[in-house]
């Protein structure tokens, strides 16, 4: 039996941070898929409080939400650091990856919902995108020029935010608006680090993300953290 398990969504931005990080590590795991309509017990009992994954499940003992978990991948094994060994760059590192999941809600607002919500999620997306506009300026990656933790936060915007405006008609990130933006997530898709772990399902990924967009009742719950 595996020391290392891993309870998840295969469409969720989540999930795939902390198989990415545990594939960098070079770490052997199980992989447990969730149907988020029908939780296991498994899932209710490593999460209790908030029902989410991804949960790692460690030597029995299970760790919530995707970015404690990648910290937690760094301290325990061995292998490429995930968060820089500077403080300060762990300290930029933090700051970033808390920031791009502070726009989850909105994210999702943006590109999967109608109404209200959207049409203030939209603002909130543009805002985000001409502060990253400004950051990534003659930037590859977020801290010192390194992939690691702030990047891996960034699939969210960087890869996953394309399946949203294509399954949605909804463009925001334009390179006329955001040339900087446009110009790192080109680099970012292109990176050896990243391309090496793209999710394989990208036609399974598109069309999940329509039926959603055709529901147009998802939640941030739907992708988890």
């Amino acid at each position: 039996m595996a020391q290392v398990k891993l309870l998840g969504f295969w469409y969720s931005p989540f999930t795939h941070r902390v198989e990415w990080a545990l594939k960098i590590k070079g770490i052997e795991y199980e992989y447990i898929e969730e149907d988020r309509y029908n939780k296991s017990p498994l899932l209710l009992e490593s999460n209790p409080i908030y029902k989410k994954v991804p949960v790692l499940i460690h030597n029995g003992k299970p760790i919530c939400d995707s970015m404690i978990i990648l910290e937690y991948i760094d301290e325990i094994f061995e292998g490429p650091s995930i968060l820089p060994k500077d403080s300060h760059d762990r300290a930029l590192a933090r700051f970033w990856a808390k920031f791009l999941d502070d726009k989850v809600a909105a994210v999702v607002n943006a590109f999967l919902r109608k109404g209200e919500e959207h049409e203030k999620a939209k603002e909130e997306i543009c805002e985000m995108l001409k502060i990253l506009d400004n950051e990534l300026k003659d930037k590859k990656l977020f801290v010192a020029n390194k992939f690691g933790y702030a990047d891996m936060a960034a699939n969210l915007v960087g890869l996953w935010m394309g399946f949203f405006e294509e399954a949605s008609g909804v463009v925001l990130a334009t390179n006329e608006k955001f040339p900087n933006f446009c110009a790192w997530k080109d680099v970012y898709i292109n990176c050896s680090q990243v391309k090496e772990y793209l999710p394989s399902r990208f036609d399974e990924l598109l069309a999940f993300y329509q039926d959603r967009v055709r529901a147009q009742a998802p939640t941030s719950a739907t992708l988890q953290k």
